[in-house]
């Protein structure tokens, strides 16, 4: 499993992001490789993304939007 984790440049949320993605891989006992990336506003649109923090399992967002750009 990938986990890639997209964040705005002032979201706050890193580290307890990082926190609740331990626990719920330790507590299913599921191995992944996990990805932090600090990106932009042009960046998060060009992707698709939809808010920050933006989660994506194997490429899928967890949270689908309808309109791309941080929030």
């Amino acid at each position: 499993m990938r986990i890639d984790c997209y964040l705005s440049l002032g979201c706050a949320s890193e580290e307890a992001l990082k926190e609740n993605i331990k626990i719920a891989l330790e507590s299913e006992a599921v191995k992944a490789e996990v990805n932090f990336y600090r990106i932009n506003e042009a960046e998060a649109i060009r992707l698709r993304l939809m808010g920050s923090p933006s989660v994506l399992i194997n490429g899928r967002d967890i949270l689908p939007g309808e309109i791309p750009g941080f929030s």
